[in-house]
């Protein structure tokens, strides 16, 4: 039986990635297009970044129902994982795409995810693992459990990074109600001004 607490966190992961697929289905090809600040990213990479991180969390969730909390700090072959150029190159990989081929592989990938996710135990998420840090974030300590309701708004986390390039849509009101969540702006926080390393 699935926990409360993961039928939660499923539930709030499917109401914003509606919420983003809507939101990138309106957007224009020059706005797909434009290059948002402080970052390599145009606006629709950030739907790239969001259809291909899935992969590698679905590896992780699957890791720990197994009892590898810290398979994160890992690649898939052993080797110190690196998640900004694992990022960037998933990106990379898919610069020509459409809209609709990156949604598609979004709505595949994020079908594992929420299975590898409903197998999780209350006991499994109550662990702490270790964060190995990226080009923003220095290593940690983290709880489970606290990651996962952060990464249950990675879509608004992504559309506040987006909205940077499409200031004409930062004045929805939907959309303004949608990023006003500490979760979002604790992020946007930590990850603003220049790499650290």
């Amino acid at each position: 039986m699935t926990s409360d607490t993961i039928e939660r966190l499923t539930q709030q992961f499917r109401t914003n990635r509606t919420r983003f697929n809507a939101f990138c289905v309106s957007l224009s090809d020059e706005e797909l297009e434009r290059p948002v600040q402080d970052s390599t990213y145009r606006v629709k990479d950030f739907a790239s970044h969001l259809a291909t991180l899935d992969t590698e969390l679905t590896r992780w969730f699957e890791a720990v129902s197994e009892g590898e909390i810290n398979a994160p700090a890992q690649s898939a072959d052993g080797s110190p994982f690196n998640v900004d150029q694992w990022n960037d190159a998933r990106v990379a990989e898919r610069c020509d795409w459409s809209l609709g081929q990156i949604l598609d592989e979004a709505a595949h990938n994020r079908a594992a995810f929420l299975e590898a996710l409903s197998q999780l135990t209350d006991e499994q998420i109550e662990q702490t693992f270790h964060f190995a840090g990226d080009n923003k974030r220095d290593p940690a300590d983290i709880p489970f459990k606290l990651f996962l309701f952060g990464l249950a708004r990675h879509d608004p986390i992504h559309v506040a990074d987006m909205l940077k390039a499409l200031p004409e849509r930062a004045g929805d009101p939907e959309i303004q109600a949608w990023l006003d969540d500490p979760a979002v702006k604790w992020y946007q926080n930590a990850m603003s001004g220049p790499p650290k390393r």
